[in-house]
């Protein structure tokens, strides 16, 4: 399950599909990753069906196919909870961007999840953000660092929540060209981050892992 909240209110709640719908976005096509999908030869073997030895090459083929694929639907299917940073650095949405700033910079990360009164998640900041806001109104940079976060008009943030499948997670990453996903609760609190370096310790940590249906 997927969520986009603008500025601490809540725009959207469902499935992956339903997110790619809202936002016109088509969905990867399940064809080139999906297991036991033997539809890609369908059409070939319809044709090619003239002797016994044709049809043990088709097999082949499919089975090629999916050991390219490097699926196994008897593993184990993961949850973004697994692979999750939850010792979550967070800052409050009444701290200002100068304060944010210098939080990025000295935990040494790409992005901040702001946050109001109980973890409830208000968006997300980066470095760019920032010197967006600078470069918009250079002459008077200090005005906006000293700003306060809960001023500013923040870019909608889509979050996913505990439970959601680490695969479909990957995909709306890659798709939205999204670095990292919020994952929050039913109560809109943030339990969690998923980067992109995340889950490239996840793969190499658990061989099993697989990052796509």
């Amino acid at each position: 399950m997927f969520a986009i909240y603008n500025n601490g209110s809540v725009g959207f709640r469902s499935t992956a599909d339903n997110l790619y719908e809202l936002k016109n976005l088509d969905a990867p096509a399940e064809a080139r990753l999906k297991p036991d999908d033997d539809t890609l030869f369908q059409d070939y073997l319809d044709h090619e069906k003239k002797d016994k030895q044709t049809e043990q090459k088709n097999q082949k083929a499919v089975n090629a196919y999916k050991k390219m694929a490097n699926l196994d639907t008897s593993e184990e299917v993961y949850q973004v909870q697994d692979i999750m940073t939850k010792d979550i650095i967070y800052i409050d949405n009444k701290a200002s961007v100068e304060q944010a700033y210098e939080k990025l910079k000295e935990e040494s990360v790409s992005h901040i999840p702001i946050v109001s009164f109980g973890k409830k998640i208000i968006g997300i900041i980066n470095k760019k953000t920032i010197l967006n806001l600078l470069i918009e109104d250079i002459e008077n940079y200090q005005n906006i660092l000293n700003r306060n976060l809960e001023d500013l008009v923040l870019k909608e943030v889509i979050t996913a929540d505990p439970t959601a499948d680490i695969r479909s997670v990957c995909k709306v990453m890659l798709d939205f060209k999204i670095d990292a996903i919020p994952i929050v609760n039913e109560e809109d609190i943030i339990v969690g981050i998923v980067s992109k370096t995340d889950i490239i310790k996840a793969v190499s940590h658990l061989p099993k892992l697989q990052l796509w249906s």
